[in-house]
């Protein structure tokens, strides 16, 4: 299989990072091994080459209006310069894809998307994009790093002259990370106060380099894919492909907030209606192990001596030091402690329902 790789591929094995496929890419699942990454950015700073996702601009005069039709939150409601966690979903409601929106103008929005969903995220806003508006897929013109955890605006405030103090969460500036420019964002993917960059892949590995050396005194680890699914599990932040899919729509999943079903129309709004006035049938819900054994991705959810779904996402939580998942359960079966079984390699394993997140800041 020929995969593809981004401009820190070569570094990444320089720096001891075990490779492995994912979504086509050669990504970095682990460097000095997912624990000691994971604590890294939940106590002091990790980086997190996360290039493999993709972006897609729209632009032109109506460029806002014709976001709006595509995506299921409101990006009337936030200002130029703001973020906005949303979906692409198919008319009946389902996910195409979630992402974050960044709104630079009424004529400007860029959309990050994820690395499997890429191709058919473009094709898909190609198809439905209306009014005067052009998409452009750019994710060949960006890398993109997650800098995270409490000691990361100290690390990158060295490397920049843009006040971060002044970027609030889920706000953007366009501004140079090591004399480089770059847009510079109060988003990620892991619980902890952070940033995302964006910037030519030309010069990753340069402003790369500089975020580590610049983080030494504060311990700074590069981390892979291991620790990011890992963060992400404990502050249930689902994962498209697990949690989220082509048969789950938001109300399923918990993220009914990102569906703004009083606003202008999107694709996808009339069948989450007809949901909400019908009543869900299944939601998806946190569990923590109550027997040993750890709650692997697609393992076998029984209820009632009955197989009703599979593990979404499982692991061992480093931070909460609990065996944790995502499952999708009956509706009648998803409250606060309910008890059910998943199998694990042939052995019946007792687990229950807990409240999300499973670890949350102070």
């Amino acid at each position: 299989m020929n995969l593809r790789k981004t401009a820190l591929h070569s570094l990444h094995q320089q720096l001891g990072g075990r490779m492995v496929e994912f979504a086509g890419w050669s990504m970095p699942v682990q460097y000095a091994g997912t624990l000691k990454e994971h604590q890294a950015v939940r106590q002091s700073v990790g980086i997190f080459d996360v290039s493999h996702m993709g972006e897609i601009e729209i632009t032109g005069p109506e460029a806002l209006q014709a976001a709006q039709r595509l995506t299921c939150n409101d990006l009337t409601r936030i200002e130029d310069g703001q973020a906005q966690y949303s979906a692409f979903l198919t008319p009946e409601g389902t996910f195409v894809d979630d992402i974050v929106v960044y709104r630079f103008s009424t004529r400007r929005i860029f959309i990050c998307v994820n690395a499997a969903n890429r191709d058919k995220d473009f094709k898909w806003v190609s198809e439905h994009l209306s009014g005067e508006a052009e998409a452009s897929d750019v994710g060949d013109f960006y890398s993109q790093f997650a800098i995270q955890g409490p000691r990361s605006e100290d690390v990158l405030q060295r490397l920049t002259a843009s006040d971060l103090s002044a970027i609030r969460y889920y706000r953007f500036q366009v501004g140079q990370v090591d004399g480089v420019d770059a847009i510079i964002s109060r988003t990620g993917y892991t619980g902890e106060a952070g940033f995302e960059i964006y910037l030519d892949p030309r010069h990753s590995e340069q402003v790369f380099r500089a975020l580590l050396k610049a983080g030494e005194g504060e311990d700074i680890q590069p981390a892979g894919l291991a620790a990011r699914n890992t963060l992400r599990l404990e502050v249930c932040f689902p994962l498209y492909g697990n949690d989220i899919d082509s048969t789950t729509t938001p109300l399923e999943a918990g993220l009914g907030w990102i569906a703004k079903l009083e606003s202008d129309d999107f694709i996808g709004r009339e069948a989450l209606r007809r949901q909400k006035e019908e009543g869900l049938e299944r939601k998806l819900i946190a569990f923590e192990m109550v027997d040993r054994g750890i709650a692997r991705d697609g393992y076998p959810v029984i209820l009632e001596g009955q197989e009703v779904g599979r593990v979404r996402s499982g692991s061992y939580g480093p931070t909460v030091e609990k065996n944790i998942g995502l499952t999708y359960l009956p509706l009648e079966a998803a409250q606060e402690g309910r008890s059910f079984e998943i199998e694990i390699r042939g052995r019946r394993a007792a687990a229950k329902v807990v409240a999300k997140p499973f670890y949350k800041k102070d």
